[in-house]
């Protein structure tokens, strides 16, 4: 609020998530000044339709045909879906759904798991997966409760070999900051889908500079490293200036609105005189970023590689890429017949297994099938039952009971 209706700034860079997204757009919005944000990914946002509203990041509902293409790829008919039950985990469930459904897979189960949930809650809901058929579980979570949601896996044997677990970029992207402890023990074989950000001198170059500034100004920090949204909110910042450079010299005033209705701080803003015009230079501006081409399409980061990795170790191998045109690919100077082809790098799976998982099991943790056999001295061709006099015990026999077994 101070820096639109004191300071009067032109442009804000945020917010950090999308929870605190939709009053900043609607300040923006009411204000005409754009909102550049480098990390706010929920789908949602989108159809809040705001005009002053800039993401410059790749939307989470990207990735969902990089995710389905896997799942297609090793024929798997079903899919759990795993995410943190907030409007970050929410909001590519829709998309995800629809894209694994056009493919013929089927989501019998959804798992909302709260952010602040417990031990003994994730443990429960663990539990209740085993009792299911399904053993592919796709998990979107943020690193946090993804740390324990593994860690309690591995403690009630899911990742035992049969499983299949698939990340999406919501842990993948940020996976040097998770526990190496936890991705040692508790995260081998795991499949994930990784935003990619090209190798270039001129990331290397950044990269040799912040390190400089950052250990002069942290000396005890021991090789500091940036992740996907440093990366990302550089890219937004050299936006913002390049945009602001291509104004040339302009008179960055607001226009005061006389309201006699005005009943709240946010009804006495005064409206950007230039806010159309930034917005008009920044929807339109392209250059080669940290994390590659930027250029935004829709309003948000266009987006149209992903890496796919499997963890091994402390950290994810990659084994290969999707892309828009040619799917699944080893390589991306590789070319594909199907875009559903497993043509990528070799995959240690869950249990250290080379095997592909079958992705389903018969759970022989659940309830146990009572079959109850009447004790009538007719149709012994069909069911017989007698006891044995030294252990007590019943066999049954006939064509029923075979039939059973």
């Amino acid at each position: 609020l101070d820096l639109i209706k004191n300071k009067q700034v032109q442009a804000i860079i945020g917010p950090q998530g999308s929870a605190q997204a939709d009053f900043l757009i609607h300040l923006g919005d009411k204000s005409h000044v754009p909102i550049v944000s480098f990390s706010a990914t929920s789908p949602p946002l989108s159809s809040l339709r705001s005009p002053y509203f800039l993401r410059a990041a790749q939307i989470d509902s990207s990735q969902v045909n990089a995710i389905s293409a896997v799942i297609q790829a090793f024929g798997w008919k079903e899919a759990v879906l795993i995410y943190v039950d907030n409007d970050f985990g929410a909001g590519i469930i829709p998309s995800l759904t629809e894209a694994l459904e056009e493919l013929n897979t089927r989501v019998p189960y959804r798992s909302p798991i709260s952010p602040s949930a417990t031990d003994d809650q994730i443990l429960r809901e663990l539990y209740k997966l085993m009792t299911m058929q399904t053993r592919v579980f796709i998990v979107h979570v943020l690193t946090t409760l993804g740390s324990w949601l593994f860690a309690k896996a591995k403690e009630v044997g899911m990742m035992n070999e049969g499983y299949v677990w698939i990340l999406t970029n919501g842990i993948t992207d940020l996976l040097s900051s998770v526990d190496s402890s936890v991705v040692a023990s508790s995260m081998q074989g795991v499949l994930g889908i990784k935003t990619y950000i090209p190798d270039s001198p001129y990331l290397d170059n950044f990269m040799v500079r912040w390190r400089m500034k950052f250990q002069q100004e942290n000396p005890s920090a021991h090789n500091p490293t940036l992740n996907i949204f440093g990366y990302r909110a550089y890219d937004a910042a050299w936006a913002l200036a390049m945009a602001a450079e291509e104004m040339g010299a302009t008179n960055f005033t607001y226009q005061m609105l006389n309201s006699s209705t005005e009943t709240t701080d946010i009804d006495k803003f005064g409206v950007s005189l230039n806010g159309q015009k930034l917005l008009q230079e920044l929807s339109n501006m392209t250059f080669a970023g940290l994390t590659g081409n930027f250029r935004l399409v829709d309003g948000q980061l266009e987006s149209t590689v992903f890496q796919t990795v499997n963890i091994n170790g402390n950290a994810g191998r990659g084994i290969g890429f999707w892309t828009l045109e040619n799917g699944l690919v080893r390589d991306l100077y590789s070319f594909s017949t199907s875009k559903y082809s497993t043509n990528i790098g070799s995959i240690i799976w869950p249990g250290d297994s080379i095997s592909v998982p079958k992705g389903w099991e018969i759970p022989t943790n659940g309830k146990k099938l009572k079959i109850l056999v009447p004790l009538k001295d007719s149709f012994f061709q069909f069911v017989t039952v007698s006891q044995d006099p030294n252990t007590n015990t019943f066999q049954v026999t006939g064509y029923r009971a075979k039939y059973l077994r």
